[in-house]
């Protein structure tokens, strides 16, 4: 697989009103994501409570997204769990039926030790389907694994065949250049921090997957067509208008928050599953006040007609 440019938009789960998982919603986000012009769609991780769906349900996700998308953009399976053995399912089951790639962050309760260690984790997983490439996903913010990413690619392109890249999830903007540049710039390493984009573009980044991608990808596009046409004030100013949105949902848990936004354009995923809950009506009102002195609808809806027109001229 080729270096991946442009956005990649780590989507939400949906849920029925009796907790069981809503698989009619993805084709729906599906048509939203591609009609918004993302590059792919990274399912079952953080912001899609991968931590939080059995197995089963996990699997059923993937088809779902793997049928709805039918090859139109890249699909990332996250294949992460406490338990080796079960991720390991997870990467032979998304082989199977046609995903593009898996990623997998490292096991977040008996914990990596040491690089060397993370490796052999992530050799074990990546192996039980070694015809995908294959992603470590490092977000240490909530796995608690401060481990040097360049210290990690150098053990694993010697154990990890498929290796095709990291997901870097952390503000760590120095060591993301040092990974990017790794011998030459060999690996695929996307930036997963959507509110620091533009400094990750300033270091060289082409390609990302992050959350509000799901609901704001034209707002990030805007930033990435200013950046590479040198219009770096307009660049500026629309990763502004990311950070402050960013900021002012970032007041509540950012998952709830962020499906609540989800459903103030329209899309109704359900409340999310316990330990998370979804915010109460007074919180979303606060929510979407603070998003409308912001100006952030009538933006993102400026620059999704702009879209469309250029996408039909």
């Amino acid at each position: 697989m080729k270096k991946i440019e442009g956005l990649i938009a780590a989507t939400f789960c949906g849920f029925r009103a009796d907790g069981s998982i809503n698989l009619e919603v993805i084709p729906v986000l599906v048509e939203k994501l591609i009609a918004d012009g993302v590059k792919g769609i990274f399912i079952c991780g953080t912001n899609g409570e991968g931590p939080n769906l059995t197995i089963e349900e996990r699997k059923q996700i993937a088809e779902a997204y793997i049928k709805a998308v039918r090859g139109r953009v890249l699909v990332f399976v996250h294949v992460g769990h406490t338990a080796i053995a079960e991720s390991k399912k997870l990467a032979a089951h998304a082989a199977s039926i046609g995903a593009d790639a898996i990623s997998s962050v490292a096991a977040f309760y008996f914990k990596p030790t040491s690089v060397e260690n993370l490796v052999a984790c992530m050799a074990e997983i990546a192996a039980a389907a070694p015809s995908l490439p294959f992603y470590y996903y490092h977000i240490p913010v909530l796995t608690g694994i401060v481990i040097d990413m360049t210290a990690f690619l150098a053990l694993a392109e010697e154990r990890i065949p498929n290796l095709a890249g990291i997901k870097y999830t952390a503000a760590t903007i120095h060591e993301y250049q040092s990974c990017l540049n790794y011998k030459q710039g060999k690996y695929d390493i996307l930036f997963g921090y959507d509110e620091l984009l533009l400094p990750a573009l300033a270091v060289g980044a082409r390609g990302a997957i992050g959350s509000t991608y799901t609901f704001a990808t034209p707002l990030y596009r805007k930033v990435m067509e200013c950046y590479f046409n040198n219009q770096a004030d307009e660049a500026r100013r629309w990763q502004l208008l990311a950070v402050e949105m960013i900021r002012w949902f970032a007041q509540f848990p950012p998952i709830p928050a962020q499906r609540a936004i989800m459903e103030l354009l329209g899309y109704e995923l359900g409340d999310c599953r316990l330990p998370l809950t979804p915010l109460t009506a007074a919180q979303k009102q606060t929510l979407k006040s603070g998003l409308d002195k912001l100006n952030f609808f009538k933006e993102l809806a400026a620059l999704q007609e702009e879209a469309l027109a250029v996408n039909h001229a």
